[in-house]
Formats: structure tokens, sequence, C-alpha cells
């Protein structure tokens, strides 16, 4: 597996893998065991690099991930993140007061069975907390060693210049995509000139662009997809152009179209690192060899062309979900 350098020497493996899904969001949960293979598969297959976070379960996940990895802990990197209160095992709004960071923290610990976070995001942006004293917290566990790097997720570019300024952000996680291309137009070149990572979460479009679903598609009330506005039923079949045009690219190449998105998004920056999440071995190895296809300057531009006349639909998320969903 290629390797990618996130800010100035944090050192993860090109594709990550997004664990979230193992434990939490969709519908059906898979079972714990398997995933626990699944990891172990990644990890011979040369991924090095794992995100999970309390929120997604809540809990059981950061647990799935801590015993999965316990015994090539010191192999790979692992990314884990604060900023919300849990009441009764639900999201119940942000919080990144320096107390709660640190307890997060002790806990995260324990369910990951370490003794340090190789990367610590803040899940979102509170805005009932400075950033300076977010950033700070972080910085004083760097020195006590139970961080190693800190993250921010979702956050805009005066946040992660403030954040900067205070400690040094080593990766910025965000939603990334040919079918969420918003980064594009401020966050992409802060981050260039900062020196900061970029680490797309939801790289596939929430499993849109690998072509497995259309407008027939339906999602359980438990898969958080049925509430998502690109997942209409109008959206999936007005959005279908973009799946096209990955699937027409994969066809020459003999690829995937997921693949082909992938390939898209590592060809963007050196310094991108996505992390497609999956619950199935050969989505998982098909994920990985996406590192190994190459898209010529004829090919991205091929692709720049024809997605400049899509015209997606829809949001990202319900507006009252926009800015605070841990997903």
């Amino acid at each position: 597996m290629k390797t990618r350098k996130l800010g100035n020497d944090l050192e993860v493996s090109a594709i990550g893998l997004g664990c979230m899904g193992m434990s939490f969001a969709y519908d059906p949960l898979p079972d714990k065991n398997e995933m626990i293979s699944l990891i172990h598969s990644a990890y011979e297959m040369g991924e090095k690099f794992f995100d999970t976070a309390e929120i997604y379960g809540p809990y059981t996940n950061e647990e799935l991930v801590g015993e999965a990895v316990s015994s090539f802990r010191d192999k790979v990197v692992i990314a884990t993140k604060f900023g919300f209160n849990i009441v009764n095992g639900k999201q119940a709004g942000t919080n990144s007061r320096p107390e709660h960071i640190r307890k997060v923290v002790e806990e995260s610990l324990k369910r990951l069975k370490t003794d340090y976070i190789d990367l610590l995001y803040q899940h979102r942006v509170d805005p009932n907390v400075p950033i300076e004293d977010v950033a700070g917290t972080v910085k004083d566990l760097i020195k006590e060693g139970k961080v190693k790097y800190f993250g921010l997720s979702e956050a805009g570019v005066n946040t992660i210049r403030r954040a900067h300024a205070e400690q040094p952000v080593t990766a910025l996680q965000s939603e990334y995509s040919l079918w969420w291309r918003h980064p594009e137009k401020e966050l992409i070149p802060t981050l260039q000139e900062l020196g900061i990572g970029l680490v797309p979460f939801s790289p596939l479009g929430k499993g849109y662009l690998t072509g497995s679903l259309n407008s027939s598609s339906t999602f359980s009330n438990k898969d958080f997809r049925s509430i998502l506005p690109r997942f209409t039923t109008e959206a999936l079949k007005a959005n279908q152009a973009v799946v096209d045009l990955l699937a027409q690219i994969a066809k020459e190449k003999n690829a995937t179209p997921a693949q082909i998105a992938l390939a898209w998004l590592l060809a963007q920056k050196t310094w991108i690192a996505p992390i497609p999440g999956t619950t199935k071995l050969h989505r998982l190895k098909e994920n990985i060899d996406s590192t190994d296809i190459e898209l010529t300057t004829e090919d991205l531009t091929k692709i720049e062309i024809a997605s400049s006349k899509i015209t997606l639909t829809k949001d990202r998320y319900p507006d009252e979900l926009e800015r605070t969903t841990g997903l």
C-alpha cells in the first residue's frame, strides 16, 4: 500500500478505513466478529489508518476497533473524535469544553485498549467554546503523551486558522468527493497554505458513487440515508449522471466506478487520504486496489469537463443536521 503524509509528519496508508458503518448508522448492522476479521484483512492488505469516534454506537465502534487492532496497535494509526454530549445513547448537542475533552479522551483510551490516540479530531465545531481553548486542551494532551496529533472535522477556514495558531492542525476531516466538491472553494487552498492534510469521509457518496444504487433503491428507517435529501427517489434519479460518468471512465480503465471515484480523489493532492467505509471483504479489496489506478491528465480533464455540466440536486443533510451531525 502506498503511503501519504498528513501535516508535517503523520504517515498513513493512502486509503484508510472508515469503521463507522461496522456498528452504527447503516442497517442491518454486521456481526462484530466478522468486522474484527475484516479489520485484520485490511491490515494485512496494507491499510494502516483506521477511523472511529465515540459517537459511533455510541461507544461500540471504538471498542470494536480497539479489540481488532490490539495485536498490531503500534503499527497503525487510530483516529477518533470528541465533541458531543451523549445522553441515553443519543447525540445531544456539541460539547468541547476542556474538561469534557479530557473525560472523553480517558474513556476513549480505555475502549481503544491503548495509552495514546494517534489523531484526535474535534468532531464538530462547538459554537459555545472558543477554538483556542479546544486547541489548547489538545496541546496539553499531546504534551502528556495521550495524543499525538490534532485534527478538526467539518471546520471552516477561520476556525482552522485560529486553531492552527494555537496548536498545529495535522488533518482536516471533511466530506469530499465528486458528489460533494464544496471544499474546493476555500478549504483546500487554505489547507495547502498551512500544510494540513485532508481526510475525506464519504468519498463514495455514502454508497452512491459505487453505482450500486438507483432511483428504485429504498432504505429502512434504521439506515440514516433514509432522512438525507440526496437519497430521495427524485434526487437519486436526478444525480445519476455523475455515476454514469464514473462508469464510463471505469470501463475504459477496466475498473469499477468506486475505484475511479477514489482514484480521482487521490489525484487531487498528494496530501489527501480518503477513508471509505465498508463491511464487505470484496469492497475492501476494491477500494485498496484503487491506489493502483493512474488517471492521466486527459482523464482528469475529461472528468472535470463532464462533471462541470452536472448539477447535483439537494443538500447533504436536512437543515437541522447540517452543522451538528456526527456522520
